[in-house]
């Protein structure tokens, strides 16, 4: 106990003296993870409602593999970014290993396959009933797409959350592509695997409180928008 009352006392003391250093691996930590998880909503959401409508050869096999990369585990995507982005691996010459451009790559290829698989059930699940009622008022068919995907934006924010909610808590892929490079590429869960290494377990605490503090004020932010307009009660 005494372990842990250190940890939020000096969680509350980094807070409050704005220590330099906690700053930099914060916003860091949140540009990595934010820019990981935009790009995969950006390219997600098409592809999750091209797979939920459209009707095409092969589409039950690139569903599975969507829904077999939603539990990709971190160090295998980490080993196969690293392979790709080594000196002398196929895009070895944009220099990108150990730097956040590296991380968001890796951390992107985790959140993409969450955001498409459930945009794709999400959309999926509508009732048939509303594209016949939007067909019949005489949508064409990129409208018909947009009134879909604003009929599943509850599930949409739900995957954003859950993509968020993955790569912002991942630290092994992380570490593999950035290195935990102080001041470029060390962000708030490999620091706190980093201080757990060297037994400051009061810092690492310290650590993992601001970064559920983080992550509770963006998902709290979400579910706001994702519950906006819908009735507290019966």
């Amino acid at each position: 106990m005494d372990l842990i009352a250190e940890g939020v006392a000096k969680a509350f003391w980094l807070l409050l003296k704005g220590d330099r250093d906690v700053s930099q691996i914060a916003l860091l930590t949140l540009k990595v993870s934010g820019l990981a998880t935009l790009i995969s909503l950006a390219t997600g959401v098409p592809l999750g409602t091209a797979l939920a409508l459209g009707r095409f050869r092969g589409r039950n096999a690139v569903a599975s593999v969507v829904n077999a990369g939603m539990g990709l585990p971190p160090v295998v995507v980490g080993l196969w970014v690293s392979i790709m982005l080594w000196r002398y691996g196929p895009l070895g010459s944009l220099r990108l290993l150990y730097t956040p451009a590296a991380m968001v790559i890796a951390q992107t290829l985790i959140a993409l396959p969450i955001i498409t698989g459930l945009t794709m059930s999400g959309i999926g699940q509508l009732d048939p009933g509303i594209r016949i009622q939007i067909l019949s008022l005489g949508a064409t068919r990129w409208q018909l797409v947009w009134l879909l995907v604003r009929e599943a934006r509850l599930a949409i924010l739900a995957a954003v959350m859950a993509g968020f909610g993955r790569v912002i808590a991942e630290v092994g892929a992380s570490m593999m592509v950035g290195g935990n490079v102080v001041g470029q590429t060390r962000v708030l869960t490999t620091a706190t695997s980093m201080e757990v290494g060297r037994g400051n377990f009061g810092t690492a605490i310290a650590l993992s409180l601001i970064l559920m503090g983080i992550m509770l004020a963006i998902t709290s932010w979400l579910t706001h928008l994702q519950q906006k307009g819908r009735p507290t009660t019966q």
